[in-house]
């Protein structure tokens, strides 16, 4: 099922629509038929004979609420081992530099335990363990800062658009 508003259901929501199933289960037992159950609980037939047949195979079980999706969640060992992972760096795991990117934090995330995050969610599960962003402070081996402020001084002035 597909909400408009972009979310699921809240945890009220859910518990009222377990109320439902719980008395849909009442009726089974009272040997009620589909179509009856549907129409004194204004849901569709084939909610009822899905129910019917949960019940029939898992018991209360079976129509009890499993709860919200929620995210996925690493345990606190899971997580201790994402942070020793993390410290080894990006070459130990196979990239060909030593720069985390949320992707590739969120792909080893999946060959370690399984679990599948967004890089969003991979983002939030790192700050929310004490990683920050951090953007690498890069200069290039073959700068020469002599030549650059020559060229600042000389160069740019000239191509530089004038003013109007």
């Amino acid at each position: 099922m597909r909400y408009p508003q972009g979310g699921g259901l809240t945890d009220a929501e859910r518990a009222g629509r377990e109320r439902v199933r719980l008395q849909a289960v009442t009726g089974f037992e009272a040997g009620e038929k589909n179509r009856e159950i549907a129409a004194a609980l204004r849901v569709s037939e084939r909610s009822v004979e899905r129910w019917r047949r949960q019940w029939r195979e898992e018991g209360l079980v079976g129509v009890a609420s499993k709860g919200s999706p929620g995210r996925p969640r690493l345990s606190d060992k899971q997580i201790a081992r994402l942070e020793q992972e993390l410290g080894r760096g990006p070459l130990a795991h196979g990239w060909a530099d030593q720069q985390w990117t949320l992707a590739r934090g969120k792909t080893m995330i999946g060959r370690l335990f399984h679990v599948s995050y967004t890089v969003e969610g991979t983002w939030r599960l790192l700050r929310r363990h004490g990683w920050s962003w951090q953007q690498p402070a890069r200069r290039a081996i073959e700068r020469d800062d002599d030549a650059v402020e020559l060229w600042r001084r000389e160069v740019w002035p000239r191509v530089k658009a004038p003013r109007r």
